[in-house]
């Protein structure tokens, strides 16, 4: 994780930024899909100003190579009048690290019924007796919409920047560019 890549979406009145980062970490997943690597993570440096959304800056972390490839597979098709793309850079000397990852939540009782159903093949109603409406979870980290490209249900994935520490924790990367083990650094 020696160098990184910013990517900061510019202003546009028929799109919200929260729709068009969420665009911009469907074609991400899609790239890092097709490079079948896990060595790229990201991170979200304007999450702490931004107030319950992740800002207008996604930026990409990994090696020279990694990222290299990554840009050579031409992923923001359709994203380049929304994104300004920096230069690859070096990771500046002096940074901390934080574990950047997804937080899965549980937050949608219709769903959780189904599979109460399907799994101990319970009535309709009785499933709706275990599982009322009130029992949706709430979560207020910031996330992006996306849709699931083997069931295309649509879903929210829930982004949690950890504390920031002093030393690196080496791990891998999901192909969200997220991990619960490895950090990037942040700076």
């Amino acid at each position: 994780m020696d160098h990184y890549i910013d990517l900061k979406l510019l202003p546009d009145p028929e799109f919200a930024a929260t729709q068009l980062m969420s665009a911009l970490v469907s074609k991400l997943h899609r790239g890092l899909h097709d490079l079948r690597r896990d060595d790229v993570g990201i991170s979200f440096p304007d999450v702490e100003t931004a107030r319950h959304h992740l800002g207008s800056r996604l930026r990409l972390h990994g090696n020279r190579e990694a990222l290299s490839q990554l840009l050579a597979l031409n992923w923001l098709t359709g994203m380049r009048d929304h994104v300004q793309l920096s230069e690859l850079a070096a990771v500046p000397a002096q940074v901390r690290y934080r574990q950047v990852s997804r937080v899965q939540v549980d937050s949608n009782p219709e769903r959780l019924r189904r599979r109460l159903i399907k799994r101990h093949g319970i009535s309709e109603q009785e499933a709706r007796e275990r599982i009322p409406d009130s029992a949706a979870k709430r979560c207020n980290l910031p996330f992006v919409n996306l849709r699931s490209n083997g069931t295309g249900q649509a879903f929210a994935l829930f982004i949690r920047h950890g504390a920031i520490v002093e030393t690196a924790k080496a791990g891998t990367f999901n192909g969200y560019g997220l991990s619960s083990t490895a950090t990037i650094p942040w700076f």
